[in-house]
């Protein structure tokens, strides 16, 4: 039960003719065309290989500069942290202020009643 209709091909009675060899030059140009493509090609390859070379180092050396840049980043963060801790180190703390607010008071309940005592006529 096959459907398929196959080709059907005659058989030649005579055989096909052989082909033109061609002229000796003609062989010769050709062979110089295919050594002309096989040194360009050569080059080719050579130019990719040392292409593939470069953009191999330059991938690297753009890590390089990366992870510079990330250090400097670092680096300069870290130093801006140092000063900010310097300068937050010369702020009072708690204690210092509420001295300084009792010194004050008291200084300032002294010289009112200094004042006062001093100069009575001045409060009327």
């Amino acid at each position: 039960m096959n459907d398929r209709i196959e080709p059907t091909v005659d058989p030649t009675a005579e055989p096909a003719p052989a082909p033109r060899t061609a002229p000796k030059s003609a062989l010769d140009q050709l062979s110089r065309i295919e050594e002309k493509a096989a040194r360009i090609e050569e080059k080719f390859a050579r130019y990719e290989a040392l292409f593939g070379r470069v953009e191999h180092r330059l991938d690297i050396a753009a890590q390089r500069v990366e992870i510079a840049a990330k250090s400097v980043d670092a680096v300069e963060l870290s130093t801006e942290v140092a000063t900010l801790r310097a300068k937050i180190d010369k702020v009072p703390r708690f204690v210092s202020l509420v001295t300084t607010a009792f010194i004050t008071a008291v200084a300032t309940t002294i010289l009112v009643v200094l004042v006062l005592k001093l100069f009575p006529g001045l409060v009327k």
